[in-house]
């Protein structure tokens, strides 16, 4: 169905008043809101113990414990081994998992285990690359956290590594599978917002662990943390238990706010409309207040040009983070058309259709005469009336049931179901690395002080 006939079949349904249409695409006449319970029918199976899948966690820091627990809330999921640097979390990890998990700080002890068949990667960035690649090469099905890479050119061989594998790989921006994105993009492409014009993305922070200040364990030393083995192809540092916590802080081994905001972002986006991404960025932003140690921006702020393509007009895109909002904090992602808006969420998706006003007023008309006035309003209203499109108007909001198991549990039954049929993932390497260029742009742009470009379809810098 083209973009204009789909359109117009979202139009038709939207003017249709009185009629249960359940989570179909559909908005009231008259500017009224209405709550839309979105559904999804899911099949519950259960897996024997010799069925299951049986996985190994790599770096057991903050988000790793939040996958390994989203993950094995699938059906069919076993942990069996740990893996991690600082001895701390590897005691955690038997407290929250059982005494009889295998644990390492070497992660080729968990790639030569039969018994696992899968790796989730919750590491450092700059682990990110070298852990999927080996995993992927010993025959381990891979979830690996975004963003997939810290830099650009690591992104083709872990495409290679998957493809030779013939392993799944899924990336893991956590909002991807939601409820949410699966309805934005039905309503994007059913025409619901008309033409997009720009997207408006921000997220501000007023807290020291929003701000990446996570607390340090009062026994972190040489003896308890491989600091060596954390540094990797870093430069070489002496031990400092704040580069080891606060990884993110550092450009060495993190990538910022870009890599760790914006790529979520990225991948709702992409998806939503079905684009290759961004061609151009241009970025600024400092450290305004965070002066830790830190060599990251605590503020910052990317436009971004999107170029034509089948599936969206070309659109401009204005990322914003703020890790010291004095307001208190909070989000918001808005896709913005010709014809409304719509503001995504992984629990909700809300279109505001409102009708466009064409017909000129009095302060543009100030200079003609009454007669003129009349005359040019009638030929404005005329026109008006010809545009079937704005009897559309009105808000609606698609909202999860209060049931839901969430954008994290979704995302990680969409790898174990991809596992189990051998099909493809949501958010593949190919994906993960279009996601992650992008958001990188943000990083070149702000440490070069000047545009750059990028090439959204062969994935690679202009």
């Amino acid at each position: 169905m083209t973009k204009k006939n789909s359109r117009r079949s979202f139009i038709k349904r939207a003017t249709i008043t009185g009629a249960a249409l359940g989570s179909a695409p559909f908005i009231l006449t008259a500017s009224q809101d209405e709550k839309i319970l979105l559904q999804r029918n899911e099949q519950n199976i259960l897996y024997s113990a010799n069925n299951n899948i049986n996985i190994a966690l790599i770096g057991s820091g903050i988000q790793g414990i939040y996958d390994t627990q989203s993950a094995l809330k699938v059906n069919g999921v076993k942990l069996v081994a740990v893996c991690d640097l600082y001895t701390g979390r590897l005691a955690r990890a038997k407290e929250l998992w059982g005494d009889h998990l295998f644990v390492t700080r070497d992660y080729r002890e968990l790639l030569n285990r039969e018994d696992v068949d899968a790796v989730l990667i919750a590491t450092p960035d700059h682990w990110h690359q070298t852990i999927a690649v080996a995993a992927l090469k010993a025959g381990k099905h891979v979830y690996c956290e975004k963003p997939m890479v810290q830099n650009f050119s690591e992104g083709r061989e872990i495409i290679n590594a998957q493809k030779q594998s013939g392993k799944i790989c899924q990336i893991g921006s956590q909002g991807m599978s939601s409820l949410g994105n699966e309805k934005a993009k039905e309503l994007y492409e059913d025409g619901a917002i008309g033409d997009i014009v720009m997207l408006d993305m921000y997220n501000d922070r007023y807290s020291a662990e929003g701000a990446w200040q996570y607390p340090i364990p009062t026994d972190a030393d040489p003896s308890t943390i491989d600091f060596d083995t954390f540094l990797g192809n870093a430069p070489k540092v002496p031990f400092e238990p704040t580069r080891f916590f606060r990884w993110r802080n550092y450009r060495e081994y993190g990538t910022g706010v870009a890599g760790d905001l914006f790529v979520h972002a990225f991948s709702t986006l992409n998806y939503v409309i079905s684009s290759n991404g961004p061609n151009r960025a241009l970025a600024t932003g400092g450290l305004r207040y965070w002066k830790d140690g830190r060599n990251v921006p605590d503020v910052s702020i990317t436009l971004y040009d999107y170029p034509k393509a089948d599936s969206h007009a070309p659109f401009n895109a204005a990322f914003r983070i703020n890790f010291i909002a004095g307001s208190g904090g909070g989000g918001g992602f808005k896709l913005i058309g010709t014809e409304g808006e719509m503001e995504i969420g992984q629990n909700s998706v809300t279109v505001n259709r409102s009708k466009l006003n064409m017909v000129p007023g009095g302060y543009s008309m100030i200079s003609f005469t009454e007669e003129m006035q009349k005359s040019i309003q009638k030929e404005y209203a005329e026109k008006m009336n010809d545009r079937k499109s704005q009897l559309a108007t009105g808000k609606t909001t698609w909202q999860a049931p209060n049931d839901y198991k969430g954008a994290h549990y979704d995302h990680f039954n969409n790898f174990f179901t991809s596992i189990r049929a051998d099909k493809k993932v949501i958010q593949d390497p190919e994906f993960g690395l279009r996601a992650a260029g992008a958001a990188l742009l943000a990083n070149e742009s702000y440490y070069k002080k000047q545009p750059v470009n990028w090439d959204p379809v062969n994935m690679k810098i202009i």
